[in-house]
């Protein structure tokens, strides 16, 4: 009788099963025809495999299908796979280099001396859509390396080769290979079962990229694909990018005068008047929020001796995304920029000793980060070295983090609801790499699950992705167009306490580790701002929009008037400019709609008569001739802070 093992599913339950089944075999058997049909690949203790993997010991068990917004990556890498198999098919002596899926979509370098013209991505994306309609499978099978680098050697892949040599000179044995029809790639995968499940292929451009990223090196084509589930989603995708385009905030962020980018400082913005206005204001917003939910704000340096990264882990494993800074006694790179504000919170906790009436503790803090992300990644606010986040850490005992939790989610909800961002949470378990016992992280995950089911807030569980340190919630959000952005977490720390020696002595006089929350709204200020421009395509709700009114007036003579409205409305607090450019009053309102300012007050001979202002909305609508003080109560109604 061959050795039985158990299976854990998410819900819980558990099944036995023999070992060395296969997972698609074990799906058919004992879960259903139903899913084994619809499967695409499975975690297993937290680890992405190919359904044709087998079980060989008591594992927690995940299956995916196209259900899954995972599923969408996965096939994405299938298409990559086909599309290099196509190229080649079509182009004899093209050579394959990377394919990765990719943020929407995916990409493959190739060396080929003829560029592609948009008549062969239409040719290859007709042949690979012909493959998906094939179904043709995939298999998987490990090879040794002296094996694999003689069959990429004889197929001529001479930068195949070299990244088979890389990977052998890291000690690896073996290469896993991946064969769909007569092509083989290597790659780590998983993959789908076959080429069926892909759905349909879109080739949308194409571009130059020096191998490996280094313009010393061979320029190689880049193609850019995307795939889908079926034609629908593919189409619907097509028609929000179209809209995406307009909402692009690098385009607008020009064209609203909000920042700007200079070679001399990659990755770094320029924020404008208006741009720092609009920053200023979330700032503002989320200090008082803050200080609401019991926050204290701190600031601490930009720069510290590498003696702190190395107390938190971060030198060595880190090291290469932090800007160096040379110490001029040693001559060494000793210092860095910081990338992230845990480490120095965790020395200003240690600062003082704590009491557990002290607790919780929660810092607060908005200081500049530095991260040194490559030059090739940068893009626009989305991806950018100088940052800073609405960043925070709780210092907390144990029996106090649900209650963490909910005052968390009640800031959270506040801030996305204001924006009318929608959002849902994702509640990350144990992953199999982890720090602490099982007891440890049995307490954090039912402190967090049990928050979030107490708050009714729905929420999807993702086993096995939470950090090497703790359970996690991060939260998605959907912006006016549908496209979704994972924004806000909140993280359980135990490594943290242990690394900086933290402690809180407790009611039986005797020290205790706290419990170290890191959580972020925003996330990063800049990534935020780019969200919430292409959200509202610039069109910002009146209490965000850096000029909240324009005044303009029908002729002259009602300057003086003017003048006087606009001193009033600023000295209430309000953003407020006055046009008195030589135009027409027709080219100063549509200045004030292409510039998205929420009002644009009108003033002509009988709103100087009668102390009014005349009011349109942006959009168009004409509110009509209304008493100054009754625009005051519509802009305090709508122009204050949420």
């Amino acid at each position: 009788m061959s050795q039985q093992i158990t299976v854990t599913l998410p819900d819980g339950s558990r099944k036995q099963a023999p070992a060395g089944i296969s997972i698609g075999q074990f799906v058919r058997e004992h879960i259903g025809p139903g899913l084994a049909k619809a499967a695409l690949y499975a975690k297993v203790n937290g680890q992405d495999m190919d359904l044709s993997r087998t079980l060989d010991a008591d594992t927690i068990l995940q299956i995916f299908t196209s259900k899954a917004p995972e599923a969408l990556e996965l096939i994405r890498h299938d298409a990559a796979h086909v599309v290099a198999s196509v190229v080649q098919r079509l182009y004899p002596g093209t050579q394959v280099t990377i394919g990765p899926a990719i943020e929407e979509g995916f990409y493959y370098d190739f060396f080929k001396e003829a560029p592609f013209t948009p008549e062969d991505l239409e040719r290859i994306e007709a042949e690979a859509n012909k493959d998906i309609a094939a179904d043709l499978p995939f298999v998987r099978e490990e090879v040794a390396m002296d094996d694999a680098l003689r069959l990429f050697d004889a197929k001529g892949e001479k930068f195949k080769v070299e990244i088979v040599r890389d990977i052998a000179a890291k000690g690896a044995k073996t290469l896993t290979l991946y064969r769909h029809g007569d092509w083989v790639d290597f790659c780590l995968g998983p993959h789908s079962p076959s080429t069926g499940k892909i759905g349909v292929i879109k080739l949308l451009s194409t571009s130059g990229a020096y191998w490996r990223g280094d313009h010393r090196n061979p320029m190689l084509q880049r193609i850019y694909g995307t795939a889908f589930f079926d034609k629908k989603a593919l189409q619907e995708w097509l028609t929000r990018q179209e809209e995406a385009k307009k909402r692009d905030h690098r385009r607008l962020g020009k064209e609203l005068e909000l920042f700007h980018f200079h070679p001399y400082a990659p990755g770094a913005a320029f924020w404008t008047p208006k741009g720092t206005s609009l920053y200023q204001t979330l700032s503002t917003w989320m200090r008082r929020l803050t200080v609401e939910h019991g926050y204290v704000e701190i600031k601490t340096p930009l720069m510290f001796n590498k003696g702190l990264w190395e107390t938190s882990g971060h030198w060595g494993k880190y090291r290469e995304n932090m800007f160096m800074v040379l110490d001029s006694e040693t001559g060494e790179h000793d210092f860095s920029l910081k990338p992230m504000n845990c480490p120095s919170h965790h020395l200003f906790y240690g600062f003082k000793k704590h009491s557990y009436r002290d607790l919780p503790l929660r810092l607060a803090t908005q200081d500049p980060l530095h991260r040194n992300e490559a030059t090739g990644s940068l893009s626009g606010l989305t991806r950018v070295r100088q940052f800073a986040q609405d960043d925070g850490h709780i210092y907390c005992r144990e029996d106090q983090v649900p209650d963490e939790v909910r005052n968390f989610v009640k800031l959270l909800d506040r801030v996305y609801n204001a924006l009318g961002l929608t959002y849902h949470a994702k509640f990350s378990t144990r992953p199999p790499q982890r720090l602490g016992d099982d007891a440890l992280w049995d307490r954090a995950e039912g402190s967090l699950r049990s928050a979030l089911e107490t708050l009714g807030l729905p929420y999807e569980l993702k086993p096995g992705d939470g950090a090497f340190y703790g359970p996690k919630i991060d939260f998605d959000v959907s912006d006016s167009i549908g496209r979704k952005w994972q924004l806000g977490t909140f993280q359980l720390d135990y490594l943290a306490p242990e690394r900086f020696e933290l402690a809180y002595v407790g009611e039986d006089n005797a020290e205790h580790r706290p419990v170290v929350l890191h959580r972020a709204v925003f996330g990063s200020f800049e990534r935020f701002i780019a969200i919430l421009i292409e959200h509202f395509a610039g069109a910002f709700p009146a209490w965000l929009a850096p000029v909240q009114a324009v005044i303009v007036t029908v002729a002259d003579r009602q300057l003086a008037y003017a003048r006087q409205v606009r001193e009033r409305l600023r000295s209430l607090g309000y953003r407020v400019e006055l046009d008195e450019r030589s135009m027409t009053l027709n080219a100063r309102i549509r200045e004030a709609q292409v510039q998205k300012v929420p009002f644009t007050l009108v003033i002509g001979d009988k709103e100087v008569e009668a102390q009014s202002v005349a009011p349109r909305r942006y959009g168009g609508e004409d509110l009509k001739s209304m008493p100054l003080s009754e625009f005051e109560a519509l802009l305090s109604k709508e122009g204050a802070l949420p």
